[in-house]
């Protein structure tokens, strides 16, 4: 994100960044080109399958996390900052594709 930092608040942070730890589902991916990440006005598409809207993301982040924790020692992540994010990956969840996933224009953003 070229030194610029996203500051985000909320309770549901917490199982955000626990999240990231490696579950049943987890599986090795190859890294290519680094994909384009879709705008306001675009989306991702698998070329292979037609496939808009289910795609694994493996994104490279450092973040700053306030974590805070309760008595019992439950943590709760109250704030992230994001000092740089990167997408290494996009692969459709359908037909496993990564080299056919592309940004396209979303549905009725397209001028006529």
């Amino acid at each position: 994100m070229n030194g610029q930092c996203r500051r985000h608040d909320g309770p549901d942070l917490a199982e955000h960044a626990l999240a990231g730890r490696a579950g049943p589902y987890a599986r090795a991916v190859s890294s290519t080109s680094h994909p384009a990440l879709p705008g306001p006005a675009s989306r991702w598409r698998c070329a292979r399958c037609g496939n808009l809207t289910r795609f694994d993301v493996t994104r490279r982040s450092r973040v700053t996390e306030f974590w805070h924790f309760d008595l019992p020692g439950e943590p709760r992540v109250e704030s992230v900052e994001v000092h740089e994010e990167q997408v290494e990956q996009v692969r459709c969840r359908w037909c496993d594709s990564v080299d056919d996933v592309e940004v396209v224009p979303r549905g009725g953003s397209e001028e006529a």
